[in-house]
């Protein structure tokens, strides 16, 4: 049980929320290392590994946040903060672009599991605005779409795992091109041994989470910012550390699969934030409740990943910078949206 924040002073406020913010960075980049050795030791491969290990873990201090703030009637916190983590973590995606200096991401890293991944993640995205401009109906106080969102998930990573056991279609082969291969297993490192380091890594992540809540809470009251600017922009981002670090750190291993997938597949599971927080919201549905801003989070998130998706497709290897020009227009939109939802 936490202690009681609200007495909390702003600069102290400030501090813990940056101290959280650290601990999730730094905790996060160990988890590319032994997510990336899990792949390998299972045989899950990187992109269901990227999925359903270091995207699914990395998002713990997210959903905590958003659930968190569900529980205690704050909508807008839990909502916000759900839906500009995905944006922010596309635009993170970005920028592992620009790190890896020998080819476009897109290019490297071609994957028919991150395709697939990509158009779940649009496909729930878009869902969440059914939930909105659909009747404010709710059952035992779940709206209809959160089971959807639940179902609508598992189903897209069965889709996705067989795509990728059979493939209908394979992409070109270049140079440039980074196959997923498992490395060598080390001896002296048993798979019991990997388990307990990757939960004790998660447990760290959700705890720090709770707590990076309770602080971004003072700091809306105590400073004035809106409820959607604090999720969107200050909780969304500490909480997304982990998938910036990670996807640089799967980068410079060469795990390149695993840094795309990483990113896509944490923002599939990211959007259960939102039907989460449905379930934790006692007053009705959530998706009612919400601003406009939140609604552009969401717009401006499906364009982006439909960006994405186009980048991945057209697999161009070289641009100016060693950015593509996705990259490039990913950054742009982001922006953008940053700009708006504080105006």
């Amino acid at each position: 049980m936490l202690p009681d924040f609200s007495a909390m002073s702003l600069p102290l406020a400030i501090g813990l929320f940056l101290f959280c913010a650290l601990v999730i960075g730094t905790a996060g980049t160990y988890l590319a290392g032994v997510a990336d050795r899990l792949a390998d030791r299972t045989g899950l491969g990187e992109a269901i590994a990227g999925s359903l290990l270091l995207g699914a873990t990395t998002s713990l201090p997210g959903i905590v946040v958003s659930v968190s703030s569900a529980w205690r009637g704050l909508p807008e916190l839990a909502m916000s903060n759900a839906l500009g983590g995905i944006a922010v973590q596309t635009a993170f995606l970005a920028l592992a672009d620009v790190t890896y200096r020998r080819a476009n991401l897109e290019h490297a890293a071609p994957s028919i599991g991150n395709l697939m991944q990509s158009g779940l993640l649009i496909c729930l995205l878009a869902l969440l605005l059914v939930g909105v401009y659909t009747p404010p109906v709710t059952i035992f106080g779940v709206h209809p779409v959160t089971p959807l969102l639940f179902a609508g998930y598992i189903y897209g990573l069965f889709k996705v795992r067989g795509a990728q056991e059979d493939p209908m279609w394979a992409p070109t082969q270049t140079r440039e091109t980074f196959a997923d291969e498992p490395e060598e297993a080390s001896s002296h490192e048993s798979l019991s041994g990997l388990w307990v380091r990757f939960a004790l890594l998660a447990l760290v992540l959700a705890v720090t989470g709770l707590v990076l809540e309770r602080t971004a809470t003072v700091i809306a009251n105590d400073t004035g910012l809106s409820a959607t600017a604090v999720g969107a922009l200050l909780t969304a981002i500490a909480t997304s550390l982990p998938e910036l670090v990670t996807s640089i750190a799967a980068v410079r291993r060469g795990a390149l699969t695993m840094a795309v997938s990483g990113i896509i597949g944490g923002n599939a599971f990211d959007t259960l934030f939102a039907a989460a927080s449905d379930i934790a919201y006692r007053d009705g549905s959530i998706y009612h409740v919400v601003s406009d801003h939140v609604l552009l989070w969401i717009a401006i998130t499906i364009v982006m990943t439909s960006v994405l998706v186009l980048g991945l497709i057209r697999r161009e290897e070289q641009n100016w910078g060693g950015i593509g020009f996705e990259s490039v227009l990913i950054l742009a939109l982001y922006g953008l949206g940053a700009a708006l939802v504080m105006v």
